[in-house]
């Protein structure tokens, strides 16, 4: 059970890692004040990782234990970084709307 955490953990690491290496820095060229909220919002993939698990596991090339492993990692690698993202990068409504109008105000200023 204590080996299957261990094997749970790096699986979820090595699920999410080059999510966040590769989407991070194009996130962060598209809107720099929100690039670690969209980070943890793209890191999905649960409908294709629990597909893939369940054609793993009907057709034997992986037994249960593998199955229960790879769909809760799936799972957590969707789960996980969206709560984070949630809980820590959420952006305020109401600070949004003050620099959406401090935005349109400096844009309508370069027309007058």
């Amino acid at each position: 059970m204590v080996g299957n955490l261990g094997l749970l953990a790096l699986l979820l690491t090595a699920k999410l890692a080059p999510k966040l290496a590769f989407v991070y820095p194009l996130a962060r060229r598209a809107d720099r004040r929100h690039a670690a909220f969209t980070t943890l919002l793209m890191s999905t993939g649960l409908t294709f990782g629990t597909i893939a698990s369940l054609y793993g596991l009907t057709a034997e090339i992986i037994d249960a234990t593998q199955f229960s492993l790879l769909v809760t990692v799936v799972v957590l690698s969707a789960v996980v970084p969206t709560a984070i993202a949630e809980r820590r990068f959420l952006p305020s409504a109401e600070r949004e709307r003050r620099i959406d109008r401090r935005l349109a105000y400096l844009r309508s200023e370069e027309y007058v």
